[in-house]
């Protein structure tokens, strides 16, 4: 990380005094616990996540894992400006789990082994704060879950949007039939800048990135920067491109309001006619993901859909992130960076609007919240505002887009039996292969 940043934090820590890094937390007349805390995957979202847990003050950091070794060396640097705590530091999860005994596993990995290093975190007994989505497949995010209730351990996925201030009292407003009346409608989407994609060159990676062991299952293709670091979400080996994205959150929106938690039939079609043809041969790449995709969601008393484009975007476009809720009385708008507002359909009512609110106005996020809310949640035994299977049901929807796009045709879907009836083509795509020694974990 720049020198820059890292003298800032350290400068911010020293700022905010022993009271918050030094001086123990009291209940009463005791401690409060301190969690053996590891993170998994060590790039910048992942020490933010740390970043929050440190700040906390009940995570006592005791590993660090990465198979970047250069960003690994960049994430103990960037910890020692927040902790004295010294890390050790692993290349493997499973070494680290098999030498250490850890309380909380945070996993910020790519898209394609949150639901494998989840698992390994259950099983070695941790609590789990993982990013979305909770799986890259399915079934191995319905696996997650499953072993979640076995282990009797909470798992927190970080849909911060589910309680973030202004999405907290947007919902509020939104879920009092005075306000909207009934919805028939809901529209989630992402705008994006974008254009046409050059190849990438294909080079040796990195020295100290072990690009085998960075695909794990996934096929083993050629390294190229584009991928890693940070790139990883476009290409669908690792990801599912935007609607595996920002799609998770904005689709948890729509289900944190709706009753009916599973659609009856899922569509969804797109391409990259802009973006340019996907190419993958020895000497260079492109990403392979859609560069617009729109999905639509058939449930029994309302209808949504899901639009990304990685094109077209500009400066007039008003709310370019979110979901629009349309009803008989208007028409609600929860938003990012632009806050919530809702357009009444009466002209002479007022338009309704709460500006945005984040615990980290530069990020925009709150992970703090959600940190103290899996932090209560352990201590109390209850479930998270952001539980394995709320991670999963909007994670499943992101999946059931893709599935639907990589069929080229509509998919019934049983939500209770999470299966496509009568379709075996499409059942099959609810998993996949595996490469090598990894074993796809069953549910």
């Amino acid at each position: 990380m720049p020198t820059s940043r890292r003298d800032f934090l350290r400068s911010s820590a020293l700022a905010a005094g022993a009271m918050t890094f030094a001086a123990p937390s009291l209940r009463g007349a005791d401690k409060v616990r301190q969690y053996r805390t590891a993170l998994i995957g060590t790039g910048w979202w992942g020490m933010n996540v740390l970043t929050e847990a440190v700040q906390a003050g009940q995570s006592k950091v005791v590993a660090l894992c990465d198979v970047d070794g250069n960003q690994l060396t960049a994430a103990a640097d960037e910890l020692a400006a927040l902790t004295a705590d010294e890390p050790k530091q692993y290349r493997d999860f499973r070494e680290m789990f098999d030498k250490e005994q850890i309380d909380i596993a945070i996993i910020a990995t790519p898209d394609h082994w949150h639901a494998l290093q989840s698992i390994a975190a259950l099983k070695h007994g941790a609590h789990v704060y993982v990013e979305k989505p909770t799986g890259h497949t399915v079934k191995e995010s319905r696996a997650m879950v499953n072993v979640a209730r076995q282990a009797d351990r909470v798992v927190q996925v970080g849909l911060h949007r589910r309680i973030g201030p202004h999405h907290v009292s947007g919902m509020k407003f939104l879920k009092d039939p005075d306000n909207l009346g009934k919805i028939g409608m809901v529209r989630m989407f992402v705008h994006e800048g974008g254009g046409l994609e050059r190849p990438t060159p294909n080079t040796p990676p990195p020295k100290e990135l072990d690009w085998d062991f960075y695909c794990g299952p996934a096929p083993l293709r050629p390294y190229c920067r584009r991928i890693h670091p940070g790139g990883f979400r476009h290409f669908k080996d690792f990801a599912n491109g935007t609607i595996g994205d920002w799609g998770v959150h904005w689709l948890d929106q729509m289900l944190w309001w709706s009753e009916e938690q599973h659609p009856k039939r899922v569509y969804s079609t797109g391409g990259r006619p802009v973006a340019g043809p996907i190419i993958l041969n020895e000497q260079e790449q492109t990403t392979d993901t859609p560069d617009h995709q729109v999905a639509v969601y058939e449930f029994d008393s309302f209808t949504a859909t899901w639009e990304n484009q990685h094109f077209g975007r500009t400066a007039a476009d008003q709310h370019p992130f979110g979901c629009y809720f349309y009803g008989e009385k208007g028409v609600f708008h929860m938003g990012w960076k632009d806050g919530w507002t809702f357009y009444p359909t009466s002209s002479g009512k007022p338009v309704v609007h709460v500006d945005p609110q984040f615990d980290n106005k530069a990020d925009g996020h709150n992970v703090t919240l959600l940190w103290q809310d899996f932090l209560k949640s352990i201590e109390s035994g209850g479930r998270p505002a952001a539980d394995a299977e709320i991670g999963h049901r909007a994670t499943n929807l992101s999946l059931l887009g893709v599935l639907s796009y990589k069929l080229g045709r509509s998919i019934a879907w049983d939500g209770v039996k999470e299966e496509i009836p009568g379709d075996e083509e499409a059942n099959r795509l609810l998993k996949r292969e595996y490469r090598g020694e990894w074993i796809y974990p069953e549910t």
